[in-house]
């Protein structure tokens, strides 16, 4: 059988393939899958890296981390302190609070225990003594205190009473009113007139005044209570702009 020119050149192409088939290099086969381990392993072992648990390691610090040696009076570990400046004044007056208060003078050391008593407060305040009678008697004698004494008496000034001034004015008390009645407020008492008496008016004329006490002045200044020119009190009851006589009443025990 004769090979056409075809034949030939499917020929060489399969030979073709097959050399480069072989110059590519083997891929392992592991047997395992991707990641060339179980992957739920590997997920257990990720968990526990991240909660610290790795290898059977909590999260926290073994307790051989922590050192047990006394601290020295310079503030170390067994040695000499490295604090300088205000830490080393703070350090400093810590342990002479601690020397004190474990009634040690400085020169030993001071166990870091939770069995230590709380630092002693100092009182800096400056604060008075004068009724601590053994504080006192150690600072001056019976005598010292008698002279002291007569030295404050010497001091005292005595301000003999004066008269009352005089009231100059001689307007209506608005006291003294409100002491006079006992009518309750709102309860008629007056005559008034329906032109003088409109809610309009008695609105306008009570606003012009800053309180209701100097609207009842002027209103007994203006005639009052027996009569109302500026519409100040259109019930009648004798009170002006909502003035009540109730807390001066009360005030003199009424």
């Amino acid at each position: 059988m004769m090979m056409t020119k075809q034949h030939v050149r499917l020929g060489l192409l399969a030979l073709t393939l097959t050399g480069l088939a072989a110059c590519q290099p083997a891929v392992p086969d592991s047997g395992a899958g991707v990641g060339f381990g179980d992957y739920s392993e590997y997920q257990r072992q990720r968990e526990a890296q991240l909660s610290g648990q790795a290898n059977g390691a909590s999260g926290l610090p073994p307790a051989s981390a922590v050192s047990s040696e006394p601290l020295s009076p310079s503030g170390g570990i067994g040695g000499a302190g490295n604090t300088t400046g205000e830490g080393a004044d703070i350090a400093a007056q810590t342990r002479a609070a601690l020397n004190s208060a474990n009634g040690t003078s400085g020169a030993g050391t001071v166990n870091a225990s939770p069995s230590n008593p709380p630092p002693v407060a100092v009182n800096s305040a400056g604060l008075s003594r004068e009724n601590d009678f053994d504080a006192v008697g150690e600072q001056r004698s019976i005598a010292d205190d008698k002279a002291l004494i007569a030295q404050n008496r010497a001091n005292y000034t005595q301000i003999q009473p004066e008269a009352l001034p005089s009231r100059t004015d001689t307007g209506p008390n608005i006291v003294a009113y409100a002491l006079q009645t006992t009518h309750s407020v709102g309860q008629p008492q007056y005559r008034r007139t329906s032109l003088l008496s409109s809610e309009g008016r008695y609105q306008r004329s009570c606003a012009a005044f800053p309180s209701p006490d100097l609207a009842q002045r002027a209103f007994l200044e203006g005639g009052g209570p027996d009569r109302d020119r500026k519409g100040l009190d259109p019930d009648g009851d004798g009170y002006a702009c909502d003035w009540d006589p109730r807390p001066f009443r009360k005030a003199a025990g009424g």
